[in-house]
């Protein structure tokens, strides 16, 4: 039995269309619907009910779709150990990423991990938005934010403060907000994902719990523009601290507010299912932890 048969097979299950099925695998549909009735035939069984309105699953295809996926996996699985054993890391990486810590952190360090481990290659996907896995043909996906569809398998790489950060032109021509409420006169640079804008921002100190609503004349979708638009000195950005640590380090943005904190963000490695986990994929959430862990460390300060 063809596995490239099975496959395709779970992906119109999936999809609910041939023809949707066989552009993601980069077939033609006939050529998809041949291998549909080629796996009917050896089953000896209808997987599918068609008609010119709709395709779905009989009970027995309902049926032998869960052994399907299973074999699948397995196989997989089976794979993967060969290459550990062997000792290679091999095979293609599809991977989507946040626009700001994927360009300044995150795509030099796949550079690394890539020297390291020659066999791999990677196609990237790099924006604030949250990936489609099948229209986007994106096999993992680095996101902020525990993923809300439990189906999904996901790895945290690490659990990041948020800060309140400016640069010293900033705070050198506006001032320095002393107490969150202060944030109401200033002017706050609003990250926004998808058709949510991100201006209400929470905080806490000895328990007390403050929620600030904050305005400003600039809005954008990509994290990126916000970080240097704060650079630049045009307002306050609510960041997370793995994006702003270098510059923090250097003195070119401050933090402000530093002794309110806020609630830590998750930093997450998610794949749309156990198919997806690959040995390329578990050393890159080992690679990223470790990483994260560096890049986050305080920096000594200089012997006196």
């Amino acid at each position: 039995m063809n596995t490239d048969d099975l496959e395709l097979f779970t992906r119109i299950a999936d999809c609910g269309s041939i023809t949707a099925s066989a552009e993601q695998l980069g077939l033609t549909p006939a050529t998809a619907s041949a291998a549909l009735k080629r796996l009917e035939k050896q089953l000896d069984t209808q997987l599918f009910i068609r008609s010119t309105r709709q395709l779905r699953l009989t009970s027995e295809g309902e049926h032998f779709l869960t052994f399907c996926r299973q074999a699948l996996v397995a196989l997989e699985e089976g794979k993967a150990s060969l290459h550990a054993i062997k000792g290679k890391i091999s095979g293609e990486l599809r991977l989507s990423m946040p626009s700001d810590l994927g360009r300044n952190l995150v795509v030099p360090w796949i550079d690394e991990m890539m020297i390291k481990h020659p066999e791999l290659s990677l196609k990237l996907n790099i924006g604030d938005g949250l990936s489609d896995f099948y229209l986007d043909r994106v096999d993992v996906a680095l996101r902020y934010g525990a993923p809300e569809d439990s189906s999904m398998i996901a790895f945290q790489v690490a659990s990041i403060d948020r800060v309140i950060i400016a640069s010293p032109e900033y705070t050198a021509a506006f001032g320095e907000p002393q107490h969150p409420e202060e944030l109401r006169q200033h002017n706050c640079l609003i990250f926004r994902l998808g058709n949510r804008a991100y201006d209400t921002w929470d905080m806490v100190r000895n328990g007390e719990q403050y929620r600030i609503p904050v305005t400003g004349d600039r809005e954008c979708d990509d994290a990126e523009i916000v970080r240097r638009w704060a650079r630049a000195g045009r307002g306050i950005a609510f960041k997370s601290k793995l994006d702003v640590k270098r510059e923090l380090d250097s003195g070119k943005l401050l933090r402000l507010l530093p002794e309110y904190q806020s609630k830590p963000v998750g930093l997450w490695l998610v794949c749309p299912s156990r198919k997806q986990v690959t040995p390329a994929v578990l050393l890159l959430r080992d690679f990223l932890r470790d990483k994260v862990n560096e890049e986050l460390k305080p920096v000594g300060r200089p012997l006196s």
